[in-house]
């Protein structure tokens, strides 16, 4: 594993460094308790405000609980890829112990069923649908974030409009206190609304910037996995293929040349088993030669009539 570029835990980082963040924005809140307080409720002549800022509040904690369930998978994701990896390096199944629905199982399971059916494995092709397929994940928190601005877009040119009118009452009869009130109530909710889609923007957008980065660096290793264990094995390319075909023919030539040292051999010992019947056939002729000699010495021994 340390041969891929991939950083682990990288996803339950970032959750941990959006709580840790999230405790801190809470803290300042209770500090500012009373800025709040005075901006977002007291006050207020319509209900406006809390309105539009409820509205961008949803939103954000839609988003955020969307961002936080892929950051969830992503780091069951990460876990399973190590183990994938570990497996192989450890020579056991590859699959051992690991979801079937992972990213990398279903890509060792895409691959090694192109290669059953002898069609070439395109890792580009591959990559591009991975890519493609995790693109979609991340729309509903894409969608939050090029929106959330433009709510307090939205809040501030209603609260402008609501000024205008409390304008327009002010014009039209100086003792009118209620215009000047709508004037200045307007004012406020275009503050509150803008202060509250700015704070979520950039909470939303730093965080919607790291689940990328997460998603990122998870496709990476994938990729790098694929290329550097899994193509060996499912890639039949030429030059693969030739180089296996010369190994092919280099433990042809050894196995010729164990024949005929074999063969040499067999040959050395048909040339000794040849001498020695030779000897062999000599020796006899010489003792049927003796054996002939000592019989006829017996026969004069022991005066033995010649026919025996």
């Amino acid at each position: 594993m340390e041969s891929i570029q991939f950083r682990r835990n990288f996803s339950r980082n970032i959750l941990i460094r959006m709580i840790l963040l999230a405790v801190i924005s809470a803290g300042i809140l209770v500090w500012k308790l009373d800025f709040i307080n005075t901006v977002y409720f007291r006050d207020q002549l319509t209900a406006t405000g809390l309105i539009i800022n409820g509205g961008i509040l949803v939103l954000f904690t839609l988003g955020l609980l969307r961002m936080i369930a892929i950051l969830f998978h992503y780091n069951r994701e990460e876990k399973a890829l190590v183990e994938f990896v570990d497996n192989i390096e450890s020579n056991i199944n590859p699959l051992a112990e690991i979801s079937e629905n992972r990213i990398i199982v279903r890509r060792y399971r895409t691959m090694q069923h192109l290669f059953k059916a002898n069609t070439p494995v395109s890792h580009n092709s591959l990559a591009a649908t991975l890519v493609a397929s995790e693109s979609t994940r991340n729309s509903f928190p894409k969608f939050i974030n090029n929106t959330l601005i433009l709510t307090g877009v939205f809040g501030t040119i209603v609260s402008l409009s609501i000024a205008l009118i409390g304008a327009s009452d002010l014009l039209a009869s100086a003792i009118n206190v209620n215009g000047m009130g709508m004037v200045v109530h307007g004012m406020s909710t275009a503050l509150s609304t803008t202060i509250t889609a700015i704070v979520s923007y950039i909470y939303f957008g730093y965080f919607f910037m790291k689940l990328s980065d997460v998603q990122t660096n998870l496709i990476s290793a994938i990729e790098q996995v694929t290329t550097s264990y899994l193509m060996p094995k499912f890639q039949m390319q030429t030059d693969s293929v030739l180089y296996e075909f010369t190994g092919l023919i280099r433990s042809l030539q050894g196995l010729v040349m164990q024949m005929e040292k074999s063969q040499g051999a067999f040959t050395d010992m048909e040339t000794r088993i040849t001498n020695s019947l030779e000897l062999y056939m000599s020796r006899a002729e010489d003792m049927h030669s003796d054996m002939a000699e000592i019989k006829e010495l017996l026969k004069l021994g022991f005066r033995l009539p010649e026919d025996l």
